[in-house]
């Protein structure tokens, strides 16, 4: 199994951050998200001054000197070190002239419109984190390893805010957050590009984990990012055949190679999880609204895919659900429905709850040491992830994970969950 998504967004190529670009005074923004934008800077700055002294010894913080720049097509951005850019829907900061540039004819009202102000507030916050780069370094450091780091930062500044410090950004609800979260999926580099390409920025799992670090433990771990110890997962195709189909298997073969592997990973694990052996787990297929009886169904994906605790099987709708999945996301979306149904059973079985917010954590855990075994294995030991699948798995853990209510984890929260499973294993799990 070698996965990759078919992207459900545009990537848009916007957080530059990198291209190099002079200015003498700063323009009135336009009306196309200027009102957003503006107070978001000043909010940035606000957490800057706060927070800089503690990743740069002390100092104090001094803003970008050269300006905060809205463009057009018929207004473009200045030039940055002399060479003039033309126009495209990006935003960027430019380290020789110390200013900042945004699109505000298409990218920030297209981004505000569909995923929220938040959203563009985060923008700007990565934009600001290059310009941290640019007074304390690192130097001499790869691309991906400077735009994660901006991520970082740019979730330290969204710690503060969801800590209620901004005067911009007040009461933070979890859908606000999971669209925030959501728009980063549009951020991401195409499966397949390597982490050591210039210009590349990650993959969505992984500029999320860098936002996520940022939010967890603030701007001294972000500070600290180096290519020795950044968590990297994006990598390139290996076969010409595996780009040629994008990574995907056919739905049918999909689900059977993936619900194989997932019981054979818990006849493995299980054990070491509950001291018990793992009985097989049946799985149930089903038509649309014609679910097989269960009293009290552990539902996923909105009831269309549940646990079974009283007659201990899976079942899931193969008749919409599982190939909406596939077409829309990819084959690994079908793997992290399996593996967040089998991770139901395992914590049951082990008679451990599911339903409470800490149980779902680590039922998405569980589903990430699964995909941890599938990503860390030897390509000859049978299914191995490919390009894509971690996002394809983030994917469909926005889509099954979000939390308009307020009752539970926000699907940032799973997602976080997730990763924990997926970079250090059963382990993570039962700490």
């Amino acid at each position: 199994m070698r996965l990759v998504p078919l992207a459900l967004l545009t990537t848009l190529s916007l957080l530059g951050g990198c291209s190099i670009v002079d200015v003498q005074q700063d323009r009135q923004p336009s009306r196309a998200g200027g009102d957003v934008v503006t107070p978001a800077l000043k909010d940035v700055e606000r957490f800057w001054l706060a927070n800089f002294g503690s990743v740069a010894d002390g100092a104090k913080f001094v803003p970008v000197q050269g300006g905060k720049f809205p463009y057009s097509e018929s207004d473009p951005p200045p030039a940055c070190g002399g060479q003039q850019s033309s126009y495209e829907p990006n935003a960027f900061y430019c380290p020789p002239d110390d200013f900042i540039a945004w699109d505000a004819q298409q990218l920030i009202p297209e981004l505000q419109e569909t995923y929220g102000e938040l959203l563009v507030g985060f923008v700007m916050a990565h934009e600001y984190g290059h310009a941290i780069q640019a007074r304390i370094g690192p130097e001499n450091q790869p691309t991906v390893v400077l735009e994660q780091q901006a991520d970082c930062y740019a979730g330290a500044w969204l710690a503060d805010v969801l800590a209620g410090k901004s005067s911009a950004f007040k009461n933070v609800t979890p859908a606000q957050l999971d669209d925030t979260v959501a728009g980063m999926l549009s951020l991401r580099d195409q499966p397949g590009t390597s982490a050591q390409a210039e210009g590349a920025h990650g993959n969505a799992f992984d500029r999320i984990r860098a936002l996520q670090d940022g939010v967890d433990e603030g701007v001294t771990t972000c500070a600290g990012y180096r290519a020795r110890n950044l968590p990297v997962t994006e990598v390139p195709f290996t076969t010409r055949e595996d780009a040629e189909s994008g990574g995907n298997l056919a739905y049918d073969e999909a689900v059977s190679a993936l619900a194989d592997d997932a019981q054979k990973y818990w006849q493995r694990t299980f054990p070491r999880l509950a001291g018990q052996d793992w009985a097989d787990l049946p799985i149930q297929p089903f038509r649309s609204g014609e679910p097989p009886d269960c009293p009290q169904p552990d539902a996923s994906a909105e009831g269309a895919a549940f646990y079974c605790p009283d007659g201990d099987f899976v079942a899931f709708d193969t008749t919409r659900l599982g190939p909406a999945l596939h077409e829309r996301i990819g084959d690994f979306a079908i793997g992290m429905l399996l593996g967040d149904l089998f991770a139901r059973a395992a914590q049951t079985r082990r008679g451990e709850p599911t339903r409470t917010e800490q149980g779902q954590l680590v039922v998405d855990c569980l589903a990430g040491s699964w995909t941890n075994d599938l990503l860390t294995r030897d390509s000859k030991e049978g299914l191995t992830l490919s390009p894509g699948d971690l996002d394809e798995a983030v994917q469909a853990l926005l889509a099954f994970g979000r939390n308009a209510d307020g009752d539970g984890p926000t699907a940032f929260d799973r997602i976080g969950a997730f990763r924990e499973g997926t970079l250090k294993g059963l382990r993570a799990c039962t700490n």
